[in-house]
């Protein structure tokens, strides 16, 4: 009978449920976006709760029938943003109380993850990255960091002083008329459109940290002016984040010696900003591995937790089967 490891990820953006063998074979991905009114650029924390209580039930039955017949050996889910144990939000409330209760009635164990390291381990799924130490950059709404992910060990690096990738793509694009979360919308735009690197790089600490506050305040300007035409504004954000990441990943592989990278989160799943940014990687250091995970696997989703706890059941057993603790 095939084994398999639940995982669950209840995020700012989407209710998510997913299902691998335990040797870590994807199965199923199930979820759903938090439906945002028009106008609007994200839910308070609360609204984002109820709606997961009320959206994973349907995940999990959805993922139930790509299941049937197999044995749930395992559950993991997403029960904090980082690894930081300051880290918290209550949305993974939601999926670390169902997921413990899943694992409680079934007897099996629940490992806890965190949803940053979820985004890695889905990323790295298929994206042709070798096995070793990486830099992972992980662009969300809620995130842009730069970390090192060496053995077991993830690192913050750098990232932004002030708003995220994914907060100046859905500002921008709401701003524009365009439906939150803008991503996919702005991108469309973007295809469209003329970039002439008008706005401005921002930098600091080596050209590990950078500042996005400063452009999308530009963006804003544009919009309201009606300066340019919305393709070659939409054009302009993804050309100014695509050189704002290519700056940080060629100063974390500087500064740590890392020759790999693997880029992850929702924007990530973008082709023009996955073009942009390797294009502009190799101009400056052609022999630097650049990966993006699949991008179905690269926006929120519970595959990332349900192959750690793959991980960490297979680490279990054999420690089971040495007679260690």
């Amino acid at each position: 009978m095939t084994r398999v490891v639940i995982g669950l990820d209840t995020s700012c953006y989407t209710t998510s449920a997913a299902a691998v063998t335990v040797e870590g074979e994807l199965i199923a991905s199930c979820r759903k976006l938090l439906p945002v009114a028009a106008g609007e650029r994200g839910l308070r924390q609360s609204e984002a709760v109820f709606t997961h209580v009320r959206q994973l039930p349907a995940r999990m039955e959805e993922l139930a029938e790509h299941i049937r017949g197999m044995e749930i050996a395992a559950v993991c889910v997403s029960a904090r943003p980082r690894d930081d144990e300051e880290s918290y939000m209550p949305v993974f409330q939601v999926g670390d109380a169902q997921g413990r209760a899943l694992a409680a009635m079934l007897g099996v164990p629940c490992f806890a993850s965190t949803h940053q390291r979820g985004h890695i381990a889905a990323a790295a799924l298929d994206s042709g990255i070798r096995p070793g130490d990486l830099l992972a950059v992980h662009l969300s709404g809620g995130t842009t960091e730069l970390l090192s992910l060496q053995g077991d060990a993830l690192t913050l690096l750098g990232g932004t002083l002030d708003l995220h990738a994914g907060q100046v793509v859905d500002r921008c694009g709401v701003a524009l008329g365009l439906p939150f979360p803008a991503g996919p919308h702005l991108e469309q735009l973007a295809v469209r459109g003329h970039a002439a690197a008008r706005l401005p790089v921002s930098m600091a600490e080596d050209d590990l940290r950078c500042h996005l506050s400063g452009a999308e305040s530009q963006v804003q300007r544009w919009i309201a002016a009606g300066a340019l035409p919305p393709e070659d504004i939409a054009a302009e954000v993804y050309d100014l984040l695509a050189r704002t990441v290519a700056r940080m990943v060629l100063s974390g592989s500087r500064h740590t010696g890392i020759r790999q990278v693997l880029i992850a989160g929702g924007v990530a799943s973008s082709p023009l900003f996955r073009n942009l940014v390797t294009s502009r990687s190799r101009k400056r250091d052609a022999e630097l591995r650049v990966c993006f995970g699949r991008p179905e696997l690269s926006g929120d989703n519970a595959v990332g937790a349900a192959l750690i706890g793959a991980q960490r059941w297979r680490e279990a057993q054999e420690r089971t089967a040495n007679g260690t603790p």
